[in-house]
């Protein structure tokens, strides 16, 4: 993709050209985006209500999750609360390649680097120009970083709702529900001796109609809500592993992913509403897309 820039050794791009050439292509991919737009549309009243078991919940998790081993794309985001010192809106960029190498950059409305995201394994690096920061650690510690810690911590959690909702972990169990329109899937953790028993982690609503999850809560140990995410807005993407193999996609397992996911903290401190204008799933991700945590 020659169109995207370069992440070689030069990552500042404060008062450099090559930043402005970044903020200039988002506009313009943005510009394309809105013209070419391809969310997809049909009357609720006129698609009936689908039927699904547990077991058939979560084998559309795992697939879903398993049709992208890696992707990048173009994102704006406004952050509410008081969370960080960034008022105006961010536009940005999102590296992925499985199994969880992120990068996350954000930039202002002239183009300047905002911040920079970096998470390897359990490693993350949080490098804020603006502030003159550079924070690292291991992704367990990131309550260390303060209130710096949950819009990061949010960001994090729609890019996996981007990438697929999560998919039923080892020792995981879950319970499913109807509710109205939709079916809702409780997730417990696997379960701790210490907590005696089973803890419900997080909850699932699938629209009954697509069976694609709408909503998801996700819990603290204590029981409460943690945060609460929405998605919206799905769009097919095109994937160049389904072009050249299409026998290998389910009809189940299409790329159909929220452009917008809106997320709000469970303690009302504030709220981060992730919109993508471009992803570009499957594609070749070099190392040095992916940047450097130490």
């Amino acid at each position: 993709m020659s169109r995207w820039p370069s992440q070689g050794k030069s990552t500042t791009l404060k008062g450099t050209s090559n930043g402005h050439q970044i903020f200039a292509f988002c506009l313009f991919t943005f510009a394309l985006a809105a013209l070419s737009g391809c969310a997809l549309f049909q009357p609720a009243s006129e698609v009936p209500l689908k039927q699904a078991t547990a077991e058939e919940l979560t084998a559309l998790l795992r697939q879903r999750e398993a049709a992208i081993h890696s992707m990048k794309g173009l994102f704006s985001a406004k952050v509410r609360g008081g969370f960080i010192p960034i008022t105006s809106p961010v536009v940005g960029a999102v590296y992925y390649r499985r199994p969880n190498a992120l990068r996350l950059r954000g930039f202002d409305s002239i183009g300047s680097e905002l911040f920079e995201f970096v998470q390897a394994d359990n490693l993350y690096k949080l490098r804020l120009p603006t502030m003159g920061r550079v924070l690292t650690g291991r992704r367990s510690e990131m309550g260390e970083m303060g209130k710096l810690a949950r819009p990061f911590q949010m960001s994090v959690w729609a890019i996996g709702g981007l990438l697929g909702t999560g998919m039923i972990e080892q020792g995981e169990t879950v319970k499913l529900r109807e509710d109205g329109d939709r079916y809702r899937l409780d997730i417990y953790a696997a379960a701790d001796v210490a907590a005696q028993g089973s803890v419900l982690a997080r909850r699932l609503w699938f629209d009954r109609r697509t069976l694609l999850v709408v909503r998801e809560d996700r819990l603290a140990l204590n029981g409460e809500v943690d945060a609460t995410i929405q998605y919206e807005d799905f769009r097919l993407l095109d994937d160049p592993d389904a072009r050249s193999s299409p026998a290998k996609v389910a009809a189940e397992a299409r790329l159909l992913r929220p452009f917008k996911i809106s997320l709000e903290d469970g303690h009302g401190q504030g709220s981060v509403q992730v919109t993508f204008h471009e992803i570009f799933p499957n594609q070749v991700i070099k190392t040095e897309d992916l940047g450097h945590v130490s």
